[in-house]
C-alpha cells in the first residue's frame, strides 16, 4: 500500500533541512549537553556515561526532528540549546576549573 501524498512533503528544501537538523543538529545537542555536564561534574565519569546516554539522546531528538512541523524551527531550536550548553560549558571551565 503507498504512503498517502498529503503526508509526504514534497518540497526539497524541507526535507533536507529536517534530515540534517536529525543528524547534525541532534548530534551537536548531544554532545554539548554531555560536556556542559562534564564541566560541572566529574569529567570521567560523564564522558564514559555518554558513551551510551549520548547515542539514545541523540536517537531521540533524531525523531522528535521529524515530527516536528516546520524544519526552520527545530533547526532553530537546536542551535539555541547547543548555544545554551555551550555557554554552560563555558561558565563551568570559569567558575569550576577543577572539575577533574
Amino acid at each position: 500500500m503507498p504512503a498517502n501524498p498529503k503526508y509526504l512533503t514534497p518540497a526539497f528544501l524541507p526535507r533536507f533541512l529536517k534530515i540534517t537538523a536529525a543528524i547534525l543538529g541532534g548530534y551537536f545537542v548531544a554532545v554539548s549537553f554531555h560536556l556542559a555536564l562534564a564541566a560541572w561534574f566529574n569529567r570521567a565519569n560523564v564522558l564514559m556515561t555518554m558513551a551510551y546516554s549520548g547515542f539514545m539522546l541523540w536517537v531521540a531528538l533524531m525523531v522528535i526532528a521529524f515530527l516536528a512541523k516546520s524544519a526552520w524551527k527545530i533547526w532553530g531550536i537546536y542551535i539555541l540549546l547547543t548555544l545554551v550548553f555551550c555557554l554552560f560549558i563555558y561558565l563551568g571551565q570559569t567558575y569550576h576549573p577543577t572539575a577533574k
